[in-house]
């Protein structure tokens, strides 16, 4: 990005941060992150370690003034992330979740042809098939990333959160929560399947049927995550695993929707244009959609798909910030 400078980076490892340094051309190399930031003096900060540090390592930056970006999950509990955002917000700095499939060039297209009225003025339903296939195995995760075996939540916690917070984002506040998920791979301590049904507060539905153990029909499941249909009362949009956009006019044949979209980097470019909207965020002072106060929303969400789960019941008045389960 041209008008961003990368100063500095900090490791843990002084052999990864050289390696890193090396790679992007970058001067200053650090161990330590609190002597990082007042050597330097960065203009912001890019989180990208582990959930259980976040906390600090926001923390130091928050009490010196610097502008965070910080990646999910946000924090191990919500009551860690709510601590988290509390603190940017006592020290009146900005802080912004790393929350990319919200910025898939596929999502932005849909919100702009569901805000243009292309399926209507009322949105219906959110209908998404996810299917990874990399869980299945006894040896799942251990090639890419290993710490997934051992996370005692996974498939909500780790991969559920990106489609709440993209559904938030293509059809406003959700309201109740049902959810059923289950464990198919013992080698594993999370779960790794489910159906998730979402009650949004303009009264549409969405439905996530999910499961990292089995295997999808397409060349590359991590493009698109999953397979769409968006239904208002004037028509539908689907969204193929390939990227390609359909829409269909009640009464009318399916026609397909040209826009631009490319197999760059991951799933579309999402990084670069997540990275992007913070940085001229930054400069134009206009709020991040993923700001911590928005994102405690679909963590809150998140928390009530595992309630539901453990209780067998919808968990409703989300939108208001309860958490009551219907009996």
């Amino acid at each position: 990005m041209a008008d961003v400078e990368l100063v500095a980076l900090c490791d843990l490892d002084r052999a990864t941060a050289d390696q890193m340094a090396r790679r992007y051309h970058v001067e200053e190399v650090y161990t330590h992150f609190a002597k990082m930031l007042e050597a330097t003096q960065p203009d912001f900060v890019d989180v990208i370690t582990r959930p259980d540090s976040h906390y600090e390592l926001v923390k130091l930056a928050a009490e010196r003034e610097i502008d965070i970006i910080c990646q999910k999950p946000l924090a191990p509990t919500f009551e860690d992330a709510e601590r988290l955002v509390a603190t940017a917000r006592q020290h009146r700095v900005r802080l912004m979740v790393h929350e990319n499939f919200r910025f898939q060039p596929w999502h932005r297209e849909v919100h702009s042809l569901i805000e243009n009225g292309v399926i209507g003025d009322t949105l219906h339903t959110i209908t998404c098939l996810s299917r990874m296939g990399d869980g299945w195995q006894e040896d799942a995760y251990l090639s890419r990333q290993p710490y997934f075996r051992t996370m005692p939540q996974l498939l909500i916690y780790e991969t559920g959160v990106h489609f709440i917070d993209t559904f938030r984002y293509l059809a406003g506040e959700i309201d109740g929560v049902y959810a059923d998920l289950r464990q198919l791979n013992h080698q594993i301590a999370g779960e790794d399947s489910g159906f998730v049904l979402l009650e949004f507060a303009s009264g549409a539905r969405g439905t996530w049927n999910a499961s990292r153990y089995h295997e999808p029909n397409c060349e590359d499941p991590r493009y698109t995550f999953g397979e769409f249909l968006f239904e208002g009362n004037g028509g539908s949009i689907r969204l193929d695993a390939s990227g390609r956009l359909t829409v269909q006019p009640l009464g009318q044949p399916q026609r397909e929707h040209p826009y631009e979209h490319a197999k760059k980097n991951f799933s579309g470019d999402c990084v670069y244009r997540t990275q992007r909207h913070f940085v001229e965020s930054l400069l134009s002072g206009r709020p991040f959609e993923t700001s911590g106060e928005e994102y405690l929303k679909t963590l809150r969400v998140q928390q009530a798909v595992y309630q539901s789960a453990g209780s067998r019941l919808p968990v409703r008045g989300l939108a208001g910030g309860g958490h009551d389960a219907d009996h």
